[in-house]
């Protein structure tokens, strides 16, 4: 996987995460992470449980051991890497994230036209 790939997939995790463990749980601590790809180096941080720390971490190593080039979603992929159990989790998470992030363009477009 190219750089810029991995780099665009981290931030959507970041992203999505964010949002899902911000709305569904409690104590949320903000975890520094220094992540490295091939010649990337990607630092930022991110608030999360302990729970959403864990299924992250797990995402981001699955990420970086991705043989696929290009890289295809995961749920079209014909040689999942995810556990089954994961792979549920993940799919939970992006699905509430997912139209969390799709209703919030929809109600700023709306501001902006009443404005």
């Amino acid at each position: 996987m190219r750089e810029e790939k991995f780099k665009k997939e981290v931030f959507t995790l970041k992203k999505f995460f964010s949002i899902y463990c911000q709305n569904k749980h409690q104590n949320q601590s903000k975890i520094p992470y220094l992540i490295k790809y091939k010649d990337l180096e990607l630092n930022f941080e991110i608030s999360l449980c302990n729970e959403c720390k864990e299924l992250f971490e797990y995402a981001i190593q699955k990420l970086k051991e991705c043989p696929n080039d290009p890289k295809p979603r995961c749920r079209k992929c014909k040689k999942p890497c995810y556990e089954k159990e994961k792979f549920k989790q993940m799919a939970k998470l992006m699905r509430y994230s997912g139209i969390k992030l799709g209703l919030s363009k929809i109600t700023s477009k709306f501001r902006k036209k009443s404005l």
